[in-house]
């Protein structure tokens, strides 16, 4: 009986976390890294205490840019809120002769003046319980852009972590309505090669100008170092 064997691919390990990977691998599958950078290069000729970062070469770990949502953006909805509760308070203190039409009867109008009370609160609650949601959601997001990758947290009582690798970053646009001018707002929207995450936006964040800036020069950089070309 013939056996055959077929050649193992080559190998080598990581200068980073030691893993066994393949030789022809740019990135390493278990920390991360990229195998073509100046101080992956560096570490494979010498030890690491040899490596000396360039002024050129940015700190991976380094965060150029955090933030949060503003507030400011969900101001129309807290206009909103404020019209919803004028009403409520509306149908709690005018008599329910003011409030009703004439094609309602008498027994109608007076059971809705029994209820209206607790109607108004509730309707009241439910009102202010979204608002509050809507806050919370805003206040829970926090997002993070290192020279390396964008990193954003959400979620209230389910907290999720993701991140987005620097040089899928593909293109980008700052997208600010004539409310967000006024207001000093406005959103990024990232297009990207990751497939769990082909859009991404920083939602209605300040100083959106700068953010736009520091992303492009960012994926820019990551692309250079990388050596990753994005085809249109």
């Amino acid at each position: 009986m013939k056996i055959t064997t077929y050649p193992q691919p080559e190998t080598k390990s990581c200068p980073f976390c030691a893993e066994t990977i393949q030789a022809a691998a740019i990135k390493c599958r278990f920390c991360g890294e990229f195998l073509n950078s100046p101080k992956a290069k560096a570490l494979q000729g010498n030890s690491q205490a040899d490596y000396c970062p360039s002024e050129e070469e940015p700190n991976d770990n380094k965060i150029l840019f955090a933030c949060s949502p503003s507030l400011l953006g969900i101001l129309p909805q807290i206009f909103k809120t404020l019209i919803l509760l004028s009403l409520v308070a509306l149908i709690i203190k005018l008599p329910a002769e003011n409030l009703l039409v004439s094609k309602f009867s008498q027994d109608q109008i007076l059971t809705f003046a029994r209820y209206r009370i607790i109607i108004g609160l509730g309707l009241g609650f439910i009102v202010l319980f979204i608002l509050a949601i809507k806050i919370a959601r805003l206040k829970t997001t926090h997002y993070e852009a290192t020279a390396d990758r964008i990193e954003w947290s959400r979620g209230i009582f389910d907290r999720k972590v993701d991140n987005l690798d620097m040089f899928r970053v593909i293109d980008l646009k700052l997208r600010r309505n004539a409310w967000d001018c006024i207001l000093g707002i406005g959103s990024v929207m990232l297009m990207t090669t990751d497939k769990s995450d082909p859009e991404f936006t920083f939602e209605k964040v300040r100083n959106s100008r700068q953010l736009y800036d520091v992303i492009k020069k960012a994926s820019l950089e990551a692309d250079r170092r990388t050596s990753v070309v994005h085809l249109e």
